[in-house]
């Protein structure tokens, strides 16, 4: 959808506009910014690139001619669109539960993961939403409907709802479209450490980024020297003021 790009365009071709009268002033670079759509799910179409130029580029230069502005340097930000659907994320599939809603069809069956909003918090932040594939069973019929929840508190849910067949512990979930910021969003909330990450290419999988682990988390924690000493008497069984050898 470039509606909002094109909106964008006639702001900004507005201010343009301003600049010229108040400034006496050109623009002669004109950053739209990004946003380049990719697919999230099956049913989404984003346009191509060359849609996508067109659509821009037409918007800009009627809207250029009408307030008799030179046509100035047009940049993109590409930012999802080059790595996005490149990447998938793995979990794996833990506790399953169906509890009661009342919206139709009255339940709703949660599959568990063993990671969540640390490693995506897009969920969380924009509303994203997500396809899966349960790898293991990627042949079977996704005749079933399931949220896929986090191991995190804030009502962590990657997925309200997907399409997937009969999801047993320890299957294997992979949710796609997880190329681009994943990792660069991803933190340690709740102290969980980050995932590997691995670069596959013609059947080769390379180790690109190590799992952390607790070690990683704790690497910064310091304790005052006040209160290691503090420490050591009470392990040594010491009064507070009794003197204690370095």
């Amino acid at each position: 959808d470039t509606e909002a790009h094109e909106g964008a365009v006639d702001i900004m071709v507005h201010l343009m506009e301003r600049i010229r009268a108040e400034f006496g002033v050109d623009t002669n670079v004109l950053n739209i910014g990004g946003g380049l759509g990719v697919r999230y799910r099956s049913d989404q179409r984003p346009p191509s690139f060359d849609a996508f130029a067109e659509a821009i580029t037409s918007r800009l230069k009627m809207r250029l001619t009408e307030a008799r502005l030179p046509w100035p340097v047009l940049q993109q930000e590409p930012g999802r669109a080059i790595v996005g659907e490149a990447g998938l994320t793995l979990y794996t599939a833990g506790a399953i539960k169906t509890v009661p809603i009342p919206q139709a069809p009255g339940h709703r069956t949660y599959v568990s993961v063993d990671g969540g909003m640390s490693d995506n918090p897009r969920p969380q932040l924009y509303d994203a939403v997500y396809e899966i594939i349960v790898a293991n069973r990627a042949a079977e019929p996704c005749d079933r409907e399931v949220a896929i929840a986090g191991k995190h508190c804030e009502t962590d849910v990657l997925i309200w709802s997907a399409a997937a067949p009969e999801i047993q512990p320890g299957d294997i979930i992979a949710v796609q479209t997880t190329g681009a910021y994943n990792y660069s969003m991803a933190s340690n909330y709740n102290r969980l450490p980050r995932p590997a990450v691995v670069l596959v290419e013609n059947g080769r999988a390379d180790l690109i980024v190590e799992r952390e682990n607790l070690e990683d988390l704790v690497r910064h924690d310091v304790t005052p020297a006040r209160l290691r000493i503090h420490a050591r008497r009470r392990r040594a069984g010491k009064a507070p003021g009794a003197a204690l050898a370095d």
